[in-house]
C-alpha cells in the first residue's frame, strides 16, 4: 500500500493540509529525527510527515540528521519520499516564486554524513546515482504543477551547499558555470541516502532569491526567503495535495 514520506521545508512545518491521525516519537540506529513523525491521510491516501529543521527550526542545515530522518520515515511505512525545499536561482528564467523539479545534484556539502554504507565490513556497497529522482514521482509532480497552472521548470539541477551561510558572488557565479539551476542547503543528502535504501524520492523546490549573483539585485536575505516563501506556502501545499492520488 502507497504511503508518502513527506519531508517539510523552510515554512512547511505545519501539517494542517493533511487529516490528522497521530503523531509518533521513532528512534533510529543512527539518532533521532529532526521531529516528530505525523501520521494522517491526503486525499484517502496514507501519508507520514517529517519537519526536516524541527518544528522550531533550530537545526541548522548541517545540524540536521538526514541518516535518522530517511530512516525514520522507512520505519515509519513510507513507500515514497517527497521533499519540499525553498532554494535560490541561478538562471534569469527562473524567478521569484517559480516551482522547480529537479533531475539532478551537486553535492558541495562537507560535513554531513550521507551514507549508510560507512563500513565495508560486510561487503563493498555502492549504489548508483546517475539519476537520482525518481522520474515517476517528478513525473507526478511535474503533471501536477501543470494542473494547476503554477509556473514550474520540469528538470534542473541543485547545487547543495554545506551552509549555512550563503554563497560569495564568486561561488554563485562558479555554480552557474558548472551547471547549476537552482541552489539549497539539503536535498543532496536527501536523494543520496533515499536512493541507498531503493526508496523513489522526488523533490519541488521553490525559488525565493537570485543567490547573489545578479549584480543589479541585492544579495539574497534569510528574511527574503521567508517573505517569498510565505507568500506561496499555499501553492506548495496545493501541490502535495494534488499529486497523492498520482504516486502508485
Amino acid at each position: 500500500m502507497t504511503k508518502i514520506g513527506i519531508i517539510g521545508g523552510s515554512g512547511l512545518d505545519n501539517p494542517d493540509f493533511m487529516q490528522y491521525i497521530k503523531s509518533s516519537d521513532v528512534h533510529t540506529p543512527y539518532g533521532d529525527p529532526s521531529s516528530e513523525i505525523i501520521h494522517g491521510k491526503i486525499n484517502g491516501v496514507n501519508v507520514v510527515i517529517l519537519s526536516r529543521h524541527g518544528k522550531k527550526h533550530h537545526l541548522s542545515p548541517t545540524e540536521v540528521n538526514y541518516r535518522a530522518n530517511v530512516y525514520a520515515l522507512i520505519e515509519s511505512g513510507a513507500t515514497h519520499i517527497v521533499a519540499t525545499t525553498a532554494c535560490g536561482s541561478l538562471r534569469e528564467e527562473i524567478g521569484r516564486g517559480d516551482f522547480v523539479i529537479p533531475d539532478q545534484f551537486i553535492d558541495f556539502t562537507r560535513h554531513r554524513k550521507n551514507t549508510f554504507f560507512d563500513s565495508f565490513k560486510n561487503g563493498a556497497r555502492h549504489c548508483a546515482m546517475a539519476d537520482p529522482f525518481n522520474t515517476d514521482l517528478r513525473n507526478a509532480l511535474i503533471e501536477t504543477a501543470k494542473e494547476l497552472d503554477f509556473k514550474y521548470h520540469p528538470k534542473g539541477t541543485v547545487m547543495t551547499i554545506e551552509g549555512p551561510r550563503f554563497s560569495t558572488r564568486a561561488e554563485s557565479n562558479m555554480f552557474r558555470i558548472l551547471g547549476g539551476d537552482i541552489i539549497n542547503m539539503s536535498i543532496a543528502p536527501e536523494a543520496a541516502l533515499a536512493n541507498e535504501c531503493n526508496i523513489p524520492y522526488a523533490a519541488v523546490a521553490m525559488s525565493t532569491d537570485y543567490d547573489c549573483w545578479k549584480t543589479d539585485e541585492e544579495p539574497v536575505s534569510w528574511e527574503e526567503i521567508m517573505a517569498v516563501f510565505k507568500q506561496n506556502a499555499e501553492n506548495m501545499k496545493k501541490i502535495l495535495i494534488h499529486m497523492t492520488n498520482k504516486v502508485r
